[in-house]
């Protein structure tokens, strides 16, 4: 038996937990199997909670138990081995949810919630970040831990709408008397509309307070008012509720000196804006219905128009209602700031959207069509364009394909809505050799000096896969280049740098 130094192991409980996690054992089962084998050495399931947070240390006995049950050597579990933690952690191609996750291998005891709370005020006023936006960008990771999978959401939704598709303003109207929420009219103040401020709130208990100019915007005025009737049947319209965040450029101003914080009211509100924009787009766009409208129309987002709602819902109701996981959304407004972001695949982030970046890669989609002739292309009703792009991730390539749209919000600001999938779990499933593909595509690029012609071999590839997810713009995305991208252009990955790196 091992008499290793359990003393250095500091990381052992965060690697204990993210291996039973990984294998799909609960405390109970995993204490329920050390009794098996030894019922006088075996641990506790309370005694096994302690160990993954770090309260207590384990017996050599126990660590070799352990370790044994999940077929690794005994030191594996302690602080010295990074190696085997690295490529556990690097997992299949494919994104969140294969393999560990590298942040967990970190001391589970200094992630407890007693350590958080008393470290991230500091954080959070040494950094200059606000508290709407750190609790929206917690907000965030919940949403891409769970894949935008919330059921409950989606059947107090659907009980509200009896799952009809598309919804007329009459029938929303409708929808709305009968849980007693009604619509105020009333006049605006134009100079506050242009910069982007919210066109309706709402008025505990059952009241929303609607500028007339609503009227002549069909889709923004759906969303709100599907909006606030979650926050009705969600939270009996307590009236602890912000303003519709979708359309709105408003918060893409810099954190103001002594804003930072994390306060209650922005936590709340943060996670009641989050619900109740879920339910807007579950309520316009019910999943059954929609996901037969998403493969019947090859995922066009053009189908908006006949959804009577704004692009922005179609791109993130796909990446809830589609069967396939691997989907990223970015909402981008100029010079370089992300209001939305969702990263259910794991791609890294072309700027963060708690600030603008200055140095963000050219290539990204979203990233060209703002610096693009916006004028000139607005007035010629700009098209969606798909892209192919090749990403090193350490020593693998990683291959996505995204949809971008240049278009307005309703405060009438310039942004850029892309969506996209992560082409490798597809192309895995397939049974292509996902990683070959990809590096020849990379390769392709870099003779090209950045971007190059997708290989026959690798194009009949996405082809297929584009068939089988039935997202068209995949197979169109084939007719141009492809293009290497990066997170940052200071670290550009190209054979020819960009001009900014």
């Amino acid at each position: 038996m091992t008499t290793a130094p359990v003393r250095h192991g500091a990381l052992l409980g965060s690697k204990l937990r993210a291996l039973r996690k990984r294998n799909g054992l609960t405390l109970d089962e995993l204490s329920a199997r050390c009794v098996h084998l030894d019922p006088a050495v075996a641990p506790s399931v309370s005694y096994l909670s302690m160990l993954e947070t770090g309260k207590r240390t384990p017996s050599p006995q126990v660590l070799a138990m352990i370790a044994g049950i999940f077929a690794k050597p005994a030191d594996w579990f302690l602080d010295g081995n990074f190696d085997v933690a690295a490529a556990d952690a690097r997992g299949a191609a494919g994104g969140p949810g294969n393999g560990l996750d590298p942040t967990a291998f970190e001391p589970a005891f200094l992630f407890s919630p007693t350590m958080l709370r008393h470290s991230l005020p500091e954080l959070l006023l040494q950094t200059g970040t606000s508290g709407p936006n750190f609790a929206q960008l917690l907000i965030r990771v919940w949403q891409e831990t769970q894949q935008n999978d919330f059921p409950e959401i989606e059947r107090a939704a659907e009980a509200a709408g009896a799952r009809a598709m598309p919804l007329s303003l009459t029938s929303l109207t409708a929808i709305c008397e009968r849980h007693g929420l009604e619509i105020r009219w009333v006049d605006d103040d134009r100079r506050r509309l242009n910069r982007g401020l919210a066109r309706a709130r709402f008025e505990a208990p059952g009241t929303i307070l609607a500028s007339r100019r609503l009227r002549a915007h069909e889709e923004r005025l759906k969303y709100e008012m599907a909006f606030y009737l979650g926050h009705k049947i969600l939270h009996n319209g307590d009236g602890a509720i912000s303003a519709a965040r979708v359309d709105r450029a408003d918060d893409a101003e810099p954190v103001a000196a002594g804003t930072a914080g994390l306060g209650t009211r922005d936590a709340l509100h943060a996670w009641r804006e989050f619900e109740c924009s879920f339910f807007a787009g579950a309520l316009l766009c019910p999943r059954a219905p929609f996901r037969r409208l998403l493969v019947r129309e090859s995922h066009r987002i053009s189908i908006h128009r006949k959804l009577g709602v704004g692009p922005a819902v179609v791109m993130r109701r796909m990446t809830a209602v589609s069967p396939y996981r691997h989907w990223h959304f970015f909402d981008g407004y100029p010079p370089g700031y992300l209001r939305t972001v969702y990263r259910g695949n794991g791609i890294p982030l072309p700027w963060g959207n708690l600030s603008v970046v200055p140095d963000p890669c050219p290539h990204w989609a979203v990233f060209r069509l703002l610096r693009e002739n916006h004028a000139a292309r607005l007035s010629a009703s700009p098209q969606p364009t798909s892209q192919i792009s090749a990403m090193l991730d350490g020593d693998r390539v990683r291959l996505y394909c995204c949809h971008s749209l240049l278009t307005r919000d309703a405060a009438d600001a310039m942004r850029v809505l892309s969506v996209g999938v992560d082409l490798a779990p597809a192309l895995a499933a397939q049974g292509y050799d996902a990683p070959r593909l990809s590096r020849s595509v990379w390769e392709s690029c870099q003779r090209g000096r950045g971007a190059g012609r997708i290989p026959d071999e690798a194009a009949s590839a996405i082809r297929t896969v584009a068939h089988v997810l039935k997202i068209g713009w995949v197979a169109e995305a084939l007719d141009a280049n492809a293009q290497i991208i990066c997170p940052r252009s200071a670290a550009c990955p190209r054979d020819r740098k960009c001009g900014g790196a």
